[in-house]
């Protein structure tokens, strides 16, 4: 049966287009592995603990050797490690704030990547496929006034293939904000087109992996 690493970073849990669309890629996922398991994390609802001193430590000795404090701290990164590990494919809600991920995915990312483990030269979850929903209230696209000034795409990107050996592929649903923001009127139907593109993007790439996995 094949598993589905979830993480949601949104921290609307209504609303939110990234939700959204994973929601749309999760539901195809379901329907074509009835039987699969789903592991489900919600970052904003239930935030992990950053990584500290005694978690870092941890990762880079001899469990044997762990005191009951680190013990502790890697009890939590083994078992996202673990997760990742068990997973046929993973998918990520990545919204954009402040330029970058959320503190929360963030948080994820420092627990769950593992030097001689999921990080390094051999991950263990080398190979997995990824999908990323890198959604953003405007357009940071080339040309447009934001260009190059999108810390989201670029860094999941090299920290997902180069960090933890992952397949990454993105859907980018933008200009979120047109229908809350005035200034932002006139761009009402571009970001409609951007998030049914995203939405059918969603249950194409969901139906694809799916496959791969039958």
């Amino acid at each position: 049966m094949a598993t589905l690493l979830h993480l949601d970073s949104a921290l609307y849990p209504e609303g939110s287009a990234s939700r959204d669309v994973t929601a749309a890629f999760r539901r195809e996922w379901e329907s074509q592995h009835p039987d699969g398991t789903v592991i489900y994390r919600d970052l904003a609802a239930e935030p992990l603990p950053h990584l500290d001193l005694r978690g870092a430590i941890a990762g880079f000795s001899d469990p044997a050797v762990h005191t009951p404090e680190q013990a502790a701290a890697y009890a939590l990164r083994d078992q996202l490690a673990t997760e990742l590990e068990q997973a046929d494919a993973l998918l990520i809600g990545a919204p954009m704030y402040n330029l970058t991920i959320s503190s929360t995915l963030k948080a994820w990312l420092e627990q769950a990547l593992i030097m001689g483990r999921t990080g390094g030269d051999n991950p263990s979850a080398a190979g997995t496929p990824a999908v990323v929903v890198a959604s953003r209230g405007g357009s940071y696209a080339p040309g447009t006034p934001r260009d190059g000034l999108d810390f989201v795409v670029p860094y999941l990107e090299k920290v997902l293939t180069v960090g933890m050996g992952l397949e990454v592929e993105f859907i980018v649903p933008e200009l979120t904000l047109a229908h809350a923001d005035p200034a932002m009127a006139h761009l009402v139907d571009l970001a409609e087109a951007s998030r049914t593109k995203a939405l059918e993007d969603s249950v194409a790439k969901a139906k694809a992996l799916a496959a791969r996995f039958a």
